[in-house]
């Protein structure tokens, strides 16, 4: 109902209306008001944001932008088709139809019997069946009478009372010379007209009748002045399987747009031939005067045939005599342009080297088309839409592989034949010749060869049939570029992972940016590497399994080590800096000799952290590489130097994995003050799993190496860790006394405590002690003022904030914690967002405003749930239900109450689990005030056991309960 009228407000009686109609309950309004908040929130889940849905005192509507409601989109559509027709322009009108007919489904909110619903629903029936007829009306005049027959029936056997489309079916049936069959539908119709309607049809369709019966309604094509049409295309693949989407589009972009010259190109082996073939032959129809093809050997073995010999060989196609064929190529041209400048012809240039080689080749007739394969972009062409061809989707893929081995075979191991089809990285030819093996070799069952293609063999071995294989594909490519380009796809072999820039080339390749750009552009041009996003590339699996076999093969082991240690290298220096610039005292004691390369450096210097979210699994994947090669510093130290950005970006999976990596890294080095900041850094990442006894013991391990060491700042750095974790817990004899310890430690002189402050405000405020909390952030804020910390300035801004709103100064508290805010969210910690939108959503809340303390909340939960925050997600969902319960939604708020209460148990937060059954509770005290009591005894008993300060406030509610 909301989106039937999207951008109004629906007054409550409709929608109370429409969902009970005659029989509406006593509580219909506050049951609309449960499904509205509900909504709102399964909105939030799908990453909608809620807002989306309006409240107004007299109910409430959906706000949909441009774009966001298929029924605008169908209308916009509709109105452009019907601007396009009154123009003249039938194709484009055509266009225009059917891209808005598209967006239907089936009829409008099938399924719905509200009554509410379904007259609406008519009316949007009704415009699509309009917008139908009208859009056959135009294909029929475009002469697409036969490609609409079916769409016709079946219209007209679900709507067989409308004229108009059956006098389409009727005009349709004559085009094709099915004048009975349009006799007979006219008779289907005047029959059901009488004996339904009691009338007889129109007087527009009856004339139509007459028309069919007197026989001018049947179209016949213009006859061709050749006698004899020329089928020189070679046999279509009977399998052929995966391209009929890109088939039907390129069709379509040739009839309706007049394409002349359509370019296909794509990587080696990814069916451009095939494709160009069946879509000559699907053509055929178009062009019936001749159909040609020629292999130009643009990419294989033999020479790449000249344009006077490919002139030649197609003028023999059309049947020109060999004496008649001149021998200047320009001569040449000029005949072959003159051949074909009558005929209606498809010319299929296939495997082209270039532009230069298919220029003198291009048809003048306008009745011409010629579809041009190529592995190369052939940007020198001054005409020619160009395709560029993509691997297949997996479903393709499988069902390629059925067709050649069979669909039992695949039926009967489904699994592995899409196993097969992922370790064929869904490449057309490498599908073909894995099933030819397969169907040669009926023994063996898919999870044989499954297992040969994914078991750490090289897979292009696996991919080959008599003389064709992938690999020979790929090396006709690669003969194809220079020989720096051949030198930078060696060494691209040797990349680990994922996407790569180009200052990550030129960092391998030890060659200029610029240099670096036009090579890799080189490759680009020639499908060895692809360019997913601007400025960002990578290979196909098996082209990337080519590349490595190059990188061990035609390398040497110095080569390779030197190219790796300048990889390293760039990518330490690029993400120290990047990192550094949001808080200087990450990589303070990470001493770093100067880059290799500064250039590099400075070229990705400005990109922040977008650089480190481009290059995340590359970072992954350099430190398993420096691991893998026993190049420990480097290891150790490009762990070290992305800590920063792993932990405030919720990235904890990768923060885990490369700091066991580079523990052991550490550990090798025999560097106890780096295997100390490395379990320091490790337990941070299992705090924000909370896996707090994990992060418990990886902290005590680097107390004690710090102890040992005489590191006092470290040492502070790990007590006032342990005191955040302890307080989590809910252990706050065992927090204050590390915190206290810290604070000893700093008291004693000598160490920077900007970055060791932070931690004990967190202690402070969750123990209750706001007036120390606000003097510790205020020291905070000076000390992080005085070495020149942005990220520590923040977090203390941020603590004063929360300081002063627990004390009840709510001015001032707002305004420090919106400073707070623009910070976090510029810095990209999602964390401190979650945490400042909590405090701000708790000030709303004590100030009167539950609904936008609850939209505070759900931005809090989403951003702790980017920054993979358990215990800051649980602390989320508390606050959000708090909220949603002063809203008048306790059904929802005990919902997710019950939640947090079965997540706190599991990872053992006490204070978490206390503020659950508090706010159940709350949510009961008025409905039933004994259940209100047992769960508030149950959070008495937990605040007390942690001496958490809210117990104050639970003990005055079971009073006032009485």
């Amino acid at each position: 109902m909301l989106l039937l009228r999207a951008n109004r407000i629906v007054p409550v009686e409709d929608l109370v209306d429409a969902i009970w109609e005659d029989r509406p309950p006593a509580t219909a309004r506050a049951q609309v008001q449960t499904c509205v908040s509900r909504l709102r929130r399964r909105l939030t889940q799908l990453g909608v944001r809620p807002e989306s849905i309006v409240t107004d005192p007299v109910g409430y509507g959906v706000r949909t932008a441009p774009g966001e409601l298929d029924a605008d989109v169908f209308t916009r559509g509709v109105d452009a088709a019907r601007a396009a027709l009154g123009a003249g322009q039938l194709a484009e009108a055509r266009r225009h139809f059917r891209a808005a007919l598209a967006h239907w489904r089936g009829p409008a909110l099938a399924g719905i019997t509200s009554r509410s619903v379904r007259r609406r629903a008519q009316v949007l029936d009704e415009q699509r069946l309009a917008a139908l007829e009208e859009c056959v009306d135009v294909e029929v005049r475009l002469g697409h009478a036969a490609e609409l027959l079916d769409e016709l029936t079946e219209a007209v056997d679900r709507h067989p009372l409308r004229e108009r489309l059956r006098g389409h079916l009727m005009l349709a049936l004559s085009a094709v010379g099915r004048q009975a069959d349009a006799l007979a539908v006219y008779r289907d119709g005047r029959r059901l007209y009488t004996e339904e309607l009691g009338i007889e049809p129109g007087p527009t369709l009856q004339e139509l009748h007459q028309r069919v019966l007197a026989g001018d309604l049947a179209l016949a094509g213009p006859q061709s002045p050749r006698a004899t049409p020329v089928r020189a295309l070679p046999r279509a693949i009977q399998d052929f399987t995966g391209r009929q989407e890109t088939l039907a589009r390129l069709v379509k972009e040739i009839e309706e747009d007049r394409t002349r010259v359509q370019l296909i190109d794509g990587m080696a082996g990814s069916g451009k031939t095939t494709l160009a073939i069946h879509l000559a032959t699907a053509l055929s129809d178009r062009y019936p005067d001749a159909q040609l093809f020629i292999d130009l050997h643009g990419h294989s073995e033999r020479e790449p045939v000249p344009p006077a010999a490919a002139l030649a060989a197609l003028l023999r196609q059309l049947g020109v005599p060999g004496e008649r064929i001149p021998l200047d190529e320009d001569e040449r041209a000029a005949l072959w342009r003159s051949e074909l400048a009558d005929r209606r012809a498809v010319v299929v240039l296939d495997n082209a080297a270039s532009a230069a080689q298919v220029a003198k080749l291009l048809p003048s007739g306008p009745g011409t088309l010629t579809l041009i394969t190529s592995r190369r972009r052939l940007t020198g062409l001054d005409e020619g839409r160009p395709s560029s061809l993509a691997v297949l989707d997996p479903d393709e893929g499988i069902e390629l592989l059925a067709r050649v081995v069979g669909p039992e075979r695949v039926a009967a191991e489904p699994e592995a034949a899409a196993e097969v089809v992922r370790g064929c990285g869904y490449l057309p030819l490498a599908i073909r010749l894995a099933a030819a093996r397969l169907a040669h070799r009926p023994r063996w069952r898919i999870a044989d060869l499954a297992a040969r293609l994914t078991g750490g063999r090289d897979a292009l071995t696996e991919l080959v049939a008599g003389e064709r294989s992938v690999g020979r594909a790929f090396a006709l490519s690669y003969a194809q570029v220079s020989a720096a380009s051949q030198r930078m796809f060696r060494l691209l072999g040797g990349f680990p992972g994922g996407q790569f820039d180009v200052p990550s080339a030129a960092a391998l390749a030890d060659v200029s940016l610029a240099e670096a750009g036009d090579l890799v552009d080189e490759l680009v041009d020639v499908h060895l590497a692809e360019e997913p996003e601007r400025g960002r590339f990578t290979f196909h699996d098996l082209v990337s399994d080519y590349a490595r076999h190059l990188w061990r093969t035609d390398l040497s082991t110095e080569d390779r080590t030197a190219a790796t240690k300048r990889l390293l290298d760039h990518h330490l220096q690029v993400a120290a800096v990047n990192v550094r610039w949001v808080e200087r005292s990450t990589n303070a004691h990470l001493p770093l000799p100067p880059p290799t390369r500064p250039d590099l450096v400075d070229a990705c210097r400005k990109q922040g952290v977008r650089w480190l979210d481009d290059n995340r699994r590359v970072l992954v994947a350099l430190v398993r590489l420096a691991d893998r090669e026993g190049m420990d510093e480097d290891c150790y130290r490009l762990v070290r130097a992305s800590w920063h950005y792993w932990f405030t970006g919720g990235h904890l999976d990768e923060l885990v994995e490369t700091h066991v990596i580079g523990l052991r890294a550490a550990q090798r080095l025999g560097d106890d003050a780096a295997v100390a900041a490395i379990h320091n850094y490790l337990a941070s990442g299992y705090f924000r799993l909370g896996r707090f006894r994990e992060a418990i013991d990886h902290m005590e391990v680097a107390l004690r190496l710090r102890t040992g060491l005489g590191d006092r700042a470290g040492q502070v750095a790990t007590r006032h860790n342990l005191a955040v974790t302890y307080a989590n817990l809910g252990q706050f004899t065992a927090a204050m006394e590390h915190l206290q310890a810290g604070l000893d430690l700093l008291a004693s002189g000598g160490v920077n405590a900007s970055s060791m402050l932070n931690n004990a405000v967190v202690v402070l405020l969750a123990a209750g002690r706001y007036e120390e909390a606000l003097a510790m952030a205020r020291r905070h804020l000076i000390l992080a003022r005085e070495v020149g910390d942005m990220h520590q300035l923040v977090n203390a801004i941020g603590h004063i904030g929360a300081a002063r709103a627990r004390m009840g100064d709510h001015a001032q508290a707002v305004r420090r914690l919106r400073i707070a805010l623009h910070f976090k969210l510029a810095a990209g910690n999602r964390f401190g967002e979650g945490e400042v939108l909590n405090e701000l959503g708790v000030l709303e809340r004590t100030s009167g405003r539950p609904e936008i303390a609850a939209e505070r909340h759900r931005e809090a939960l989403a951003a702790m749930s980017a920054a993979g925050d358990r215990a800051g997600e649980a602390v989320s969902r508390n606050l959000l239900a708090r909220a949603l319960c002063e809203q008048g939604d306790p059904v929802s708020a005990i919902d997710l109450h019950r939640r947090v209460l079965r997540d706190a148990t599991r990872m053992n937060l006490p204070q978490e689990q206390a503020r659950a059954l508090d706010g159940i509770a709350r949510c009961l005290r008025a409905a039933d005030p004994a259940e209100a009591r047992a769960h508030w005894i149950r959070a008495l008993a937990l605040y007390r056991e942690i001496e958490a300060p809210e117990r104050y406030e639970v003990e005055r509610l079971l009073a006032e309960l009485g």
